[in-house]
């Protein structure tokens, strides 16, 4: 399964953003929540940011997969989100908005992309 690999990486990234969250909290001492650090806030974000996203992506990816799909859609659409979410994530912690704003394009790209090929893909006849 296809997905899988995009699964395993999104994974990566997202413990990659956890370890951001740990040292910013570690440095300023902060148990809970942001304590009003902004680094920390900054960190949480991103890894919040992540969170979000990356679920209904996957999701959208599996049955994408399970539909019928080319793989090469999967390959696609999943290189896409990628590159969007560490685009985006590093950017966010380095406060660089031409990165954000490329890499939350490259999200929606492959977020629209997913729900067109699955719409597309649907098995229309075993819906009834």
């Amino acid at each position: 399964m296809i997905t899988a690999l995009y699964a395993c990486v999104l994974a990566l990234l997202l413990i990659w953003l956890a370890f951001q969250v740990i040292k910013q909290r570690r440095i300023n001492k902060v148990a809970y929540a942001d304590g009003g650090v902004e680094p920390l806030q900054i960190a949480r974000s991103a890894q919040s940011n992540a969170a979000e996203y990356i679920p209904i992506t996957l999701i959208l990816m599996c049955l994408l997969e399970y539909n019928g799909a080319s793989v090469w859609w999967v390959h696609i659409t999943g290189l896409l989100f990628v590159v969007g979410r560490v685009l985006h994530a590093r950017a966010i912690l380095s406060n660089q908005l031409k990165g954000r704003v490329t890499g939350m394009k490259l999200t929606f790209a492959s977020m629209l992309t997913l729900v067109i090929l699955n719409l597309f893909y649907l098995p229309y006849g075993n819906l009834w």
